[in-house]
């Protein structure tokens, strides 16, 4: 089982505060694990937590949700050695991969290192979904601005450039975010963006953009233009809402 063609949804959300344990999936999330098409089993989802140096309790939150939602889960980790012997042969096998947020320079190193970005290409031509939040947004793309290098937000010109674009993340609640990006991309240092508020998700079939999804009120998604004269325009894109989930 596989999505309708390659297909990305890069977030900056997909997850929300619980009760009971640190997190759960958001509709975001829940809409990634939707577009696999996935019936008469369980969904196959993988958490790629590599940009958090494969923290152990945001795995194990992960398997507790993955749990109670009936989701096949499993999760890839590289450090201190991958967790599975056949890295490629785990991640063709899923229907979804979910990289989360965390340092999106040292996930792309790490990846590289392991031969992931190979591998997670191959997955997506063959129509795995791929989906992630924040760094795990950024990466599909060109680049973007990372805190990846310490406070002062820095470009990453070396995203595994699946899509065209820069990417944006956290667009509304990090208050340099977007005064770097336009500044980036005026300079011609990233090229034409798509930014995320906390909330909502660009879903991309092959490497066009063709829907923003929000999980709440207020999130919008933007595209970041080079205005030919030195600075840059921002356009708020057309939204649609994702129902709440329990």
């Amino acid at each position: 089982m596989s999505a309708d063609g390659p297909t990305i949804l890069a977030t900056s959300g997909g997850l929300r505060r619980a009760d009971r344990i640190d997190w759960q999936p958001a509709p975001l999330a829940h809409h990634a694990v939707e577009l696999a098409g996935v019936t008469g089993r369980a969904p196959r989802v993988c958490l790629v937590p590599t940009a958090v140096g494969d923290d152990p309790r945001l795995v194990m939150t992960f398997y507790d949700n993955a749990w109670r939602l009936g989701w096949a889960a499993s999760h890839v980790a590289l450090l201190p050695m991958p967790n599975v012997d056949d890295l490629r042969a785990h991640l063709l096998a899923q229907d979804v991969i979910w990289v989360w947020g965390g340092s999106v320079a040292g996930l792309l190193a790490l990846w590289r290192l392991h031969g992931l970005d190979t591998v997670l290409r191959e997955a997506w031509e063959a129509g795995v979904v791929l989906t992630g939040v924040s760094a795990g947004s950024i990466c599909w793309h060109t680049g973007g601005t990372t805190d990846s290098f310490g406070p002062a937000l820095q470009p990453v010109i070396n995203g595994l450039g699946l899509l065209p674009y820069a990417n944006g993340v956290h667009h509304d609640s990090e208050p340099e975010r977007r005064p770097t990006l336009r500044r980036l991309v005026a300079e011609g240092i990233l090229p034409t963006a798509h930014a995320t508020d906390d909330g909502a998700g660009l879903l991309y079939r092959g490497t066009e953009l063709v829907e923003v999804l929000t999980e709440r009120d207020g999130a919008r998604a933007y595209r970041v233009e080079a205005d030919g004269d030195g600075g840059a325009t921002e356009t708020e894109l057309p939204f649609r809402r994702l129902p709440d989930r329990p």
